[in-house]
C-alpha cells in the first residue's frame, strides 16, 4: 500500500500544519488572544466576551485542545482552559524557524 499524504512530510511539517490549522479561524484567534490577555484559566467568560453561542465556543475550544494549543482542567461542573506552555513554545520556535527560512531577494519575480 502507498504512503499516506502525511507520511511524505517530516514530523515538524506535520506538527506545524496541525497547529496552524487549529489557529486558522478568527474565533480561535480571538479565543487564544483572550486567554493570553487574561493570564489565568478561563471558563464561561468567552460567551460574553466574543458574543458567540456556547456550542460554537465549545467546538472551537475542542479544536484548540485537540491540537494541543490549550489545556483544560475540570473545576466542578466546568472546564478551565489555559495556554499549553510547552506546545505554545514549540509553536513559537517552529514558526520562527519557518519564517527565518526566507531571505529577502531582489532576484525573484
Amino acid at each position: 500500500m502507498g504512503l499516506t499524504r502525511t507520511e511524505i512530510f517530516t514530523d515538524e511539517q506535520n506538527k506545524l500544519a496541525v497547529l496552524l490549522k487549529a489557529m486558522a479561524h478568527p474565533a480561535r484567534i480571538a479565543i487564544l488572544q483572550y486567554i493570553m490577555a487574561s493570564k489565568t484559566c478561563i471558563n464561561g467568560d468567552l460567551v460574553e466576551e466574543l458574543g458567540l453561542a456556547q456550542a460554537t465556543i465549545s467546538q472551537h475550544l475542542k479544536e484548540l485542545k485537540t491540537a494541543g494549543l490549550i489545556q483544560g482542567t475540570i473545576e466542578g461542573v466546568s472546564v478551565c482552559y489555559c495556554i499549553h506552555p510547552e506546545n505554545w513554545n514549540l509553536l513559537k520556535e517552529t514558526i520562527g524557524t519557518f519564517l527565518k527560512g526566507y531571505i529577502v531577494s531582489n532576484e525573484c519575480c
